[in-house]
């Protein structure tokens, strides 16, 4: 099968239900709900009407994509490294792992839009209130990923290292981590859709600039196909963040899947 028809079969569904969309939306003529056609035009005129010397990216653009993308990978590099670190301690520590777990459990169980109060009063509204307030709410599926992986480390691995006189700091880059690897990327990616999630959230209160903000702002506005366009947007960028995240995971994992293949 050649790459163009690969290409047409992956995209035809799409090219379908925009076609059914435009349709359906035309025929009901409800100004909530516009058609592809009038969202696509919204969304050039939002995002790509400035001068060339800038890619046609408005002012718009350059403000508030760049402001919510820096947000939104501050809080997931924080929540990745804190859940990573204590996740692994969790998995290696079976006397802390006993004494930590009934709060994470706790911890987990409330719904991040929940505290969103909470955060406010710790760091007033802000940067730093959204990504820490994002970093909290996505930690969660790092760590019991990372807690598991580190729990169930191959016994014989451990056994031969020790054999081999290896320190406790080169287990844990050599043996653990490496084994724990999987499921860490399996948290990752599942907390950078929530990520993206509660960037918009955080920023839908009191915040300047931000995918978030010109949401809000367009829902104010009662602009709806500038509502639509943003809401594409994020679409967007949901789907390339994941498909870089996935292409970063298969670079990093490749040795695991060669050695499933060869077992």
């Amino acid at each position: 099968m050649s790459g163009a028809t690969r290409v047409v079969n992956r995209l035809w569904p799409v090219v379908a239900v925009v076609a059914l969309w435009e349709l359906f939306t035309r025929y009901l003529e409800m100004l909530s709900f516009p058609p592809p056609s009038q969202i696509a035009a919204s969304a050039y005129t939002l995002w790509l009407t400035g001068p060339a010397e800038r890619l046609w990216l408005t002012d718009a653009a350059l403000e508030n994509i760049p402001a919510s993308v820096g947000r939104l990978l501050a809080g997931w590099v924080l929540a990745g490294v804190a859940g990573i670190a204590l996740g692994v301690a969790l998995g290696r520590s079976p006397l802390l792992f006993r004494l930590v777990d009934p709060l994470v459990q706790f911890a987990r169980a409330i719904p991040p839009p929940m505290l969103l109060a909470l955060f406010l009063a710790l760091f007033a509204i802000g940067p730093r209130m959204q990504i820490n307030f994002i970093a909290f709410g996505i930690v969660w599926p790092v760590l019991i990923n990372a807690c598991e992986g580190a729990r169930h480390v191959d016994r014989q691995h451990l056994d031969t290292a020790r054999v081999f006189g290896l320190t406790g700091g080169e287990r844990l880059f050599r043996v653990i981590l490496p084994s724990a690897m999987p499921k860490i990327f399996a948290g990752l990616r599942v907390s950078l859709s929530l990520a993206l999630i509660l960037m918009v959230l955080s920023e839908l209160i009191g915040s300047t600039d931000g995918i978030g903000f010109q949401l809000l702002d367009a829902q104010r506005s009662y602009d709806f196909p500038a509502v639509w366009a943003t809401i594409v947007v994020l679409g967007v960028l949901g789907y390339a963040l994941n498909s870089a995240f996935l292409a970063a995971e298969r670079r990093v994992l490749s040795w695991h899947r060669s050695a499933k293949q060869t077992t």
